[in-house]
């Protein structure tokens, strides 16, 4: 097991990698105690070898293994990337590229939604995976033989779980079912943490202006704090204690004191005062700069059961083709879809349209019935006008 642990020797690793056709990768971070998370231990696996890098070792720069990620001739393979990809971005400045996640390579070749590293290192590498340090706290050092063994599973037979995969997309012709989603995913925008936009985390299903505008300002100010000070939101201050000064609007020390989850210590000190100006410089702004909910559609009456025909027919869809049902259409998409023949959702367009938009119209519109054949559920096309209660 090679653990590296100074600059000279990721150097040289990094310098092996240089011809691979790709890297399998991941990393292991804590973020409980921290707003940015805390990179512990990188894992990269190349052709013929592999490496955990002790990225808190003292003294080791890390940027020949950013240049790693960079060089875009070798594809990096994660599995459920998201964390790991935010992790490069926040420490070198850009993203990994380019990209390949198992997990979304699973969802389009059939294995379910959100599949599982030990499930895929099972199914495809004949792998079973030992979790049980999966809990660790990986910034104790030294780490111990088990904790470096675990880290490196997560990569060794991630490289056979990739070529699987890729085996099967490109035999079923589906490569290109991935570009949307890893683009997105690639995407340096998906990771900025712009305050100004904090509030938008918040899941609000009405609320006035003069409300949103003070959760706007509270909101920024304290992603703000946070990541000056390098703390989990909640531990500035809670959702539900924002939310509450945004209802009342404190003015004084006073009255913000009276806000659930205010210590009156908080309200004199530091935080307090500039909680205050960010109230107060939200009540000066003029309605034109006020934020807005967008509104959220309303299913028309009497959709309801064709939205609920619409999900039957995008679960048969999805199993008889093999892909999960949540890249292809959510219940909302399923909503705008029954609301109008235009509807502007992933599902009808591209693939999507394909495997299912097309069916879903056919349904809508009469075109198309679905009926029970023993335990199993079969479309059956229908000439124009000829389903049960349709006109002449």
């Amino acid at each position: 097991m090679q653990i590296i642990t100074d600059t000279a020797e990721l150097e040289e690793f990094c310098r092996q990698q240089a011809t691979a056709a790709f890297v399998t990768v991941d990393t292991e971070f804590m973020r409980d105690k921290t707003y940015w998370p805390q990179l512990c231990l990188v894992q990269v696996a190349g052709p013929d070898s592999a490496a955990a890098i002790d990225s808190l070792a003292p003294g080791i720069d890390l940027q020949p293994l950013f240049d790693l990620m960079a060089n875009e001739k070798i594809l990096k393979v994660f599995h459920a990337a998201r964390q790991d990809v935010e992790i490069f971005f926040h420490l070198a400045g850009r993203v990994p590229t380019p990209v390949f996640d198992t997990q979304i390579a699973a969802m389009v070749c059939g294995f379910g939604e959100s599949v599982s590293y030990e499930t895929l290192a099972g199914k495809l590498a004949g792998a079973k995976i030992d979790k049980s340090s999966r809990f660790t706290d990986w910034s104790n050092r030294p780490l111990t033989e088990r904790q470096i063994a675990y880290a490196l599973d997560d990569v060794t037979h991630l490289r056979r779980v990739y070529e699987r995969l890729q085996e099967r997309l490109e035999q079923s012709g589906r490569l290109p079912w991935l570009a949307e989603e890893i683009a997105e995913m690639t995407d340096p925008g998906t990771y900025r943490m712009e305050p100004a936009e904090a509030w938008r985390r918040f899941k609000l299903r009405g609320a006035n202006r003069r409300f949103l505008v003070v959760l706007r300002e509270v909101a920024a100010w304290r992603e703000t704090a946070a990541q000056q000070r390098n703390l989990p939101r909640n531990r500035v201050i809670r959702d539900e204690t924002i939310l509450e000064i945004a209802a009342h609007s404190p003015s004084t020390v006073a009255e913000l004191g009276r806000s659930r989850g205010i210590a009156r210590g908080l309200a004199e000190g530091k935080f307090g005062e500039e909680i205050l100006e960010a109230i107060t410089r939200a009540n000066a702004l003029p309605e034109s700069e006020h934020p807005k909910l967008k509104p959220r559609d309303e299913i028309p009456p009497g959709l309801g059961p064709l939205v609920d025909l619409l999900r039957v027919l995008l679960k048969l869809r999805c199993e008889e083709e093999g892909v999960a049902q949540k890249l292809v259409a959510n219940t909302e998409d399923l909503e705008t879809i029954a609301a109008s023949d235009d509807a502007s959702v992933p599902a009808m367009s591209g693939w999507r349209f394909d495997i299912f938009g097309k069916e879903a119209l056919a349904l809508k519109h009469g075109r198309l019935a679905l009926t029970a054949s023993g335990k199993r559920i079969i479309m059956v096309p229908l000439a124009t006008g000829t389903a049960a209660g349709t006109a002449p």
